[in-house]
């Protein structure tokens, strides 16, 4: 279809206008004067539903899609019959000492590889590629490829023979397509041919009614055939020029301009349903979108983009590095003062949670959206020993709360699936599962006996629940999932077991996620992160249920049970204890340091509640070390903001931020800024994020703790827009590291408490009041840690603190308050 030239005028004047309105800002701008040479350097554009990788080639641009809902498999559980009574023996041998018995029976009744009954999850797999050959075009001058995060638009732009072409790349939540847009500067320069690619087995492309079309069917995995059928379609209008269609592409040539709309549309209607009509969500969004103009389709974009970005601004001081391409700012950063890349890189996460993670859709996996295979690393399923928890952890922090959404929804259906994991495996009510699921919710073991043995992966999604309402005090939501929160906490009061030696309550069998105390041999019970979360998830219900005036019985029956949890112990090595019993090895680096989740992302080992604790936490920390791989990073720089110590967090997303290339082996950031697992995880580009905004603002522990661990390096700057427990948001400025001015919102009212360095004055230069009170606010409040058991042999040394300054303000509901430093 071809535009006449009185509209490409309008179509330019618009296009121009809106540019102008929305100039690139650097700051918030990823770049690189060449094409991406593999997917490791392609950039990232998403709605939440649809994502795309651009490599930006100059003869061949590549874009590899996805779409959120094509998963290998089909609806179903994959939850083992009869293993009831091998669950019991677990238990006897496990009380019994007989501990590598009881690994091998673990190991023979969930194998490593799933029977041929059963399944250890499905993989979410790739839609294929869309194509654009242009003729001719090799020699090029002022290459240029960039990522736009402050719009969410992507970009490829080069002169030949004196010619400027450029193409425009975003993903339109409002409008469910891929906008592709090719512009030059003189008019008939635009030749082209469009293609569509696939690895998935069962597809096939064709042509009709000028719309290329790619259809196919997800891959049959284990016991599972796979039944998500898709529909792609590419749809392009050109003004002058030519269409010319062949079986399996589309040729232009010599247009002005071209306009291309990729829809994705696929059966999936729900884990449970696969009734939709791929080809009908394809085609309406198409048809809806392409009424559109360019100018209209950017604008809407870039509006309801912006309306969650720029909630938040991160600025540092003058810095050096950012006239620099990104991957050489990347390879130069140890050495410089280049911390605009540290905000952009905050940024960066905020983008990909946005992009990944929209309201009615499926919660961000193991690689957000984007993938290129049919089998990807760990199948880029929901892992919920960390990774899936820490995709989220930015959500409420950086004022995204919304994003949050799909992961609340799939608790929901774990919820419902988890009921017969529950029942079948551990003969209890209420629901669990294990520490992996994918798209169809299943809550059965994965990967065999030894990874899988943790029934603790919905304690820890629960939270979330939890720490939303403490974010946002939004009581219809508590009402909406207290369900979920009341069910976690029915299944670890019925299977709790009493061991013999202290009669403590503890879940059993079980593990610390992917660690072990033996050689081959993790299996045990009462390991210290099952006993925080169960803790949390007792306290959780137990508050919701007060909030919401009703179950006191079954809140009496969780409060005796939460009495009878083994408390911390801190260890020979004055360590935090990882297992029921002084184990721990000095010596040992595994990524995983689950018995901190007390410290980050729970609230239950304090400074100022527990200091014993406290440096049990940072001991363990130091015997661990830093490098290790993305995600863990990220953990460690949490850790480390929680520890109050900020040039440690700091040294640690220097090491996050170390270039690395395809196929290395080591942990970083790979040319586009994705986090280098390696392989690519998404988790770690989230956490840093997070870990960056736990460095400015901590509200975990009492109080509005402001500047907690500021690095020395961060000697000026300020943050907007970023978000407390108790409905507070909250601008901070510093200068010369220290505190000087502080604006935050009230949305809730009530109690605002402060903990600061800086003496605080108000806008009329009068001290705040200063806390002599318990904190009466109850979106701070936690309940009483027991005081942990120490070794005899440990020589715990007490944390030194700076001298706070704890002050309160009563705050009233919409109102803003200023605060200076003396």
């Amino acid at each position: 279809m071809a535009r006449t030239k009185s509209t490409l005028s309008l179509f330019c004047l618009l296009t121009c206008l809106v540019c102008k309105a929305q100039e690139v800002n650097n700051e918030n701008v990823l770049w690189y004067d060449e094409p991406a040479a593999n997917w490791n350097e392609a950039l990232p554009v998403g709605n939440g539903r649809i994502g795309g990788m651009i490599f930006g080639g100059i003869e061949e641009e590549r874009i590899q899609l996805n779409e959120e809902t094509v998963w290998a498999g089909e609806p179903g559980n994959n939850v083992p019959q009869d293993v009831y009574p091998q669950i019991q023996e677990l238990r006897k041998l496990l009380f019994s000492g007989q501990n590598e018995k009881a690994q091998n029976l673990a190991n023979e009744t969930f194998p490593r590889q799933a029977p041929q009954n059963s399944n250890y999850g499905m993989p979410y797999q790739t839609v294929g590629e869309f194509l654009l050959t242009f003729p001719d075009h090799q020699k090029v001058e002022n290459y240029r490829r960039d990522l736009d995060i402050g719009n969410a638009i992507a970009a490829v732009e080069y002169d030949i023979d004196g010619v400027h072409f450029k193409r425009n790349y975003f993903v339109s939540y409002p409008d469910q397509v891929m906008v592709i847009h090719l512009t030059s500067s003189q008019p008939g320069k635009i030749s082209t041919e469009l293609n569509f690619e696939s690895i998935q087995e069962k597809h096939q492309i064709s042509v009709q009614n000028q719309m290329l079309q790619l259809d196919g069917k997800s891959g049959d995995i284990d016991n599972k055939s796979g039944k998500v059928e898709f529909q792609s379609l590419a749809y392009p209008i050109v003004v002058s020029g030519s269409i010319l269609q062949k079986e399996k592409s589309i040729e232009i040539k010599d247009a002005d301009e071209v306009l291309i709309f990729l829809s994705i549309g696929t059966n999936f209607k729900n884990y449970q349903d696969l009734s939709n009509s791929a080809e009908k969500v394809a085609v309406d969004y198409l048809e809806r979108a392409r009424s559109k103009s360019f100018a209209e389709l950017k604008e809407s974009h870039i509006q309801d983009y912006k309306y969650l970005f720029d909630r938040v601004n991160l600025k540092f001081g003058s810095g050096t590095g950012s006239n620099l391409p990104t991957d050489e700012r990347l390879e130069n950063f140890s050495g410089t003062d280049d911390l605009s890349l540290v905000s952009l890189y905050f940024q960066f996460g905020r983008y990909l949670l946005i992009s990944s993670s929209r309201p009615g859709g499926q919660p961000a996996n193991l690689q957000g959206i984007w993938n290129h295979q049919l089998t990807p690393p760990w199948d880029s399923k929901y892992t919920v020993n960390i990774n899936t928890e820490m995709n989220y952890w930015p959500a409420e922090v950086t004022n995204l709360s919304e994003l949050h959404e799909p992961l609340f929804q799939m608790l929901k259906e774990l919820a419902n699936t988890g009921r017969e994991s529950a029942r079948e495996m551990y003969n209890v009510s209420g629901w669990n599962m294990h520490h992996n699921t994918d798209i169809w919710r299943v809550t059965g073991i994965i990967d065999g006996g030894f990874y899988g043995m943790w029934p603790m992966g919905g304690a820890w999604l629960s939270q979330h629940l939890w720490q939303h309402y403490l974010y946002t005090g939004d009581r219809e939501f508590l009402k909406e999932y207290y369900p979920v929160l009341r069910s976690t906490a029915e299944f670890y009061a019925d299977v709790l077991q009493e061991e013999p030696e202290n009669q403590w309550l503890v879940v059993a069998p079980s593990m610390s996620p992917e660690n072990k105390y033996q050689d081959d041999v993790g299996i045990t019970y009462g390991t210290t992160m099952d006993n925080q979360l169960v803790f949390d998830v007792f306290s959780n219900a137990i508050r919701a249920a007060e909030e919401l005036g009703q179950d006191q019985d079954f809140s009496e029956k969780l409060k005796n049970f939460r009495k009878r949890l083994p408390p911390m112990q801190i260890g020979q090595h004055a360590q935090l204890q990882e297992w029921i019993k002084d184990w721990d090895d000095p010596g040992n680096k595994h990524r995983h340091i689950s018995h901190l989740y007390g410290l980050h992302p729970a609230a239950q080992i304090s400074p100022f509640e527990n200091p014993e604790l406290f440096s049990a936490a940072k001991k363990t920390l130091e015997f661990r070390g830093d490098k290790s791989t993305g995600w863990s990073m990220g953990w460690k720089v949490n850790f480390w903001a929680r520890l109050l110590n900020g040039n440690r967090a700091y040294d640690l997303i220097k090491t996050q931020l170390t270039l690395v290339e395809d196929g290395t082996e080591e942990g970083g950031t790979y040319p586009n800024l994705l986090d280098a697992h390696p392989p690519f995880q998404i988790d770690g580009n989230f956490g840093c994020t997070a870990g960056i905004a736990e460095m400015l603002l901590q509200s975990h522990d009492g109080a509005v703790h402001l500047l907690p661990a500021l690095p020395d390096a961060w000697k000026k700057g300020s943050v907007k827009g970023i978000k407390a427990r108790g409905g507070f948001e909250v601008d901070i400025d510093w200068q010369d590291n220290s505190l000087k001015t502080v604006i935050i919102d009230s949305e809730l009212g009530g109690l605002l408490r402060i903990r600061t360095e800086e003496v605080l004055l108000d806008t009329d230069g009068n001290e705040l009041p200063r806390a002599l009170q318990e904190n009466s606010n109850k979106y701070y409040q936690n309940p009483r840690i027991k005081m942990p058991i120490i070794s005899e042999n440990a020589q715990v040394e007490l944390p030194e603190l700076p001298e706070y300054n704890i002050y309160d303000v009563q705050t009233e509901k919409g109102k803003s308050y200023t605060f200076k430093t003396k």
